[in-house]
């Protein structure tokens, strides 16, 4: 199981040349495309990583920094599934500007099968769109949606991961994170009944304070192998993760590839 980085905040990768980052997140998972970043640079850098194709798209939640090159990608690409949650189509805001996803539904059903779901959901073979994730422990959720004509605090129910079974334990792959990375690892654990050992993508930890992220980072010390943190990581919680977690931290960023 290969995944690979194809938009993100930042570069990570040398080579190939002229890899483009944009703030936002994508990602190929073995077949399935998570997320599709803000504007383009998730279609270029797909063409100079060697993507050539994809069984389906998961998207994480309804911000705008996943979803802006959905319509690109189907175009491109051909008609796919896409999974997501019904609360993605909704309208947001963060501070009274919109962050919402720039599509209607309209528009993508009219290039895709649209899969709505709130269960945990086998999207290929051993990978596992979360669903809707219980909020157990302290979560990261932001701005404000419109529900039935009502403006109310976003809990940003719409969040969920990728869960991969891989033989060395659970590959999760993040987009944002808003449910909270505790939360988000202890329900992949409860849904596929085995432990996640690898970390990929979003942790939403730049909202937290220095001393919860150093929380954070010890209870996975004696969990996982292995955490790539990027897009929404914030580079302090970044700086806190390498420190605490040592030879399991990685810095990830456009191009970077794990192979599990």
């Amino acid at each position: 199981m290969q995944v690979k980085i194809l938009a993100d905040n930042t570069v990570a990768a040398l080579r190939p040349k002229k890899l483009l980052a944009e703030w936002g997140f994508s990602a190929l998972v073995g077949d399935v495309l998570f997320d599709t970043g803000q504007n383009t640079a998730a279609i270029h850098n797909s063409r100079l990583l060697g993507v050539n194709d994809f069984s389906c798209v998961v998207i994480s939640h309804g911000h705008y920094d996943h979803t802006g090159c959905l319509q690109q990608f189907l175009e491109l690409y051909g008609r796919k599934k896409v999974f997501l949650h019904p609360d993605a189509w909704l309208p947001r805001v963060y501070k009274d500007t919109p962050i919402g996803m720039p599509w209607q539904r309209d528009e993508i059903e009219s290039l895709a099968e649209v899969v709505e779901h709130r269960e945990p959901v086998e999207v290929s073979k051993g990978v596992i769109a979360l669903g809707e994730i219980p909020r157990v422990e302290k979560d990261c959720a932001i701005g404000r949606i419109k529900r039935d004509g009502v403006w109310e605090d976003d809990k940003i129910l719409d969040d969920q991961s990728l869960v991969v079974k891989t033989k060395g334990g659970l590959l999760l792959v993040l987009g944002c994170c808003h449910s909270g990375l505790k939360n988000t690892v202890n329900y992949a654990e409860e849904v596929c009944g085995e432990e996640v050992k690898y970390i990929v993508g979003g942790t939403h930890l730049v909202e937290m304070k220095d001393d919860e992220v150093r929380e954070v980072a010890r209870w996975l010390k004696d969990k996982v192998e292995l955490v790539a943190a990027c897009h929404c990581t914030g580079f302090r919680a970044e700086a806190i993760l390498s420190k605490e977690l040592g030879e399991k931290f990685a810095f990830a960023g456009v191009g970077f590839e794990l192979e599990v």
